[in-house]
């Protein structure tokens, strides 16, 4: 598989201040250190505890927030070299078409909407900073765009207070695309819908994907949807990668204790087998302060003195598995002998 973003210690620090002066007092690590390659074509889920820094790495790959270090290797294709957006300006972004490449789609459309703003001008936003197209050309343009996400003519001058939720976060897909971008960031698209609509939006991204050659970072909670919607799954904890691996693997698979308390929260829909849930003891810790080694080992049942002197690094397990842990060899054993899973 050919790469589209390669990320390389990707840092995201927000600084804190304090006292008359404000002067920096800290900083809140939100990404400390992300290594991560998302492949043309794939769909890359990325799970985790709220806080733990899913939506800020997709918000840094497409420059919303500029990264505090590291590197965001952007591998175009047709001809050009790789580069590094990481430290580009938002004019040489724009120059380079860079902005209309990569986009989002943001978890509430009831908010990421203008609600004073008929739907043809929604979409028609993003459109105006490409080339200019004629009233005739943008128009086309617009209703072609609408039929992609499963919309109508009939909707084309009206505002989004007028739209279901789901019809609401079509019409975002629908902005989304319209610059023909390649990379698409997905910040918990279905979270704010119901269930039978969240099938509906996850059916048409996936459509989308096939039919406009797309790549998806996949941000949520929801770990059955990114089990439906996601060739390979990276689980963050306390600003890192923990755990990475193709989705049916880390579903039978998993090699990090974090990754095993996630999946044991899955609701289990037969009344006669039995859960064993792992609950984690204790709260994440600040990211202002992390602990030193691994970040886990305050809440993890299988701490060991290494584990709180060592940092472990995301480490290849088998061919298409890392993990960040120093027992990982072992984990399955541990996780059934005291959990019974």
């Amino acid at each position: 598989m050919k790469k589209l973003i390669e990320l390389r210690g990707l840092q995201k620090h927000y600084p804190v201040r304090g006292g008359i002066l404000r002067h920096q007092v800290g900083s809140v690590k939100a990404l400390d250190g992300i290594d991560l390659n998302i492949y043309r074509g794939e769909c890359l889920g990325l799970v985790g505890e709220s806080g733990c820094g899913k939506t800020t790495t997709g918000k840094a790959i497409i420059r919303l927030h500029r990264p505090t270090g590291g590197e965001i290797i952007y591998h175009r294709g047709n001809g050009h070299a790789p580069v590094d957006i990481a430290t580009m300006s938002p004019g040489a972004l724009k120059r380079e078409d860079i902005r209309g490449r990569l986009q989002m789609v943001f978890q509430d459309p009831t908010t990421s909407l203008n609600p004073r703003m008929l739907v043809k001008n929604i979409i028609a936003e993003p459109l105006r900073e490409q080339p200019p197209l004629g009233s005739r050309e943008l128009e086309g343009r617009i209703l072609e765009l609408l039929h992609l996400v499963g919309l109508t003519q009939d909707h084309y001058l009206r505002y989004p207070h007028e739209f279901s939720g789901g019809q609401r976060q079509r019409i975002a897909v629908a902005r989304a695309i319209a610059t023909n971008p390649e990379f698409l960031v997905l910040d918990e698209p279905t979270s704010a819908l119901d269930v039978s609509v969240q099938a509906q939006i996850l059916n048409l991204l996936q459509e989308l994907r096939q039919q406009l050659e797309l790549t998806y970072l996949f941000v949520t909670h929801h770990l059955l949807v990114v089990k439906y919607i996601s060739n390979r799954l990276a689980v963050m904890y306390l600003g890192k990668v923990v755990e990475i691996a193709p989705t049916p693997q880390l579903f039978v698979q998993a090699s990090h204790p974090y990754t095993h308390a996630l999946l044991s929260g899955i609701p289990i829909p037969d009344a006669g087998q039995r859960s064993h849930r792992i609950v984690l003891q204790g709260d994440v810790p600040s990211p202002l302060n992390p602990p030193a080694g691994c970040r886990f080992h305050t809440r993890c049942p299988f701490v060991i003195d290494r584990c709180r002197e060592e940092e472990p690094l995301l480490e290849r397990f088998t061919e298409t598995h890392r993990v960040a842990c120093h027992r990982k060899g072992e984990m399955e054993r541990l996780v059934r002998d005291r959990f019974g899973r």
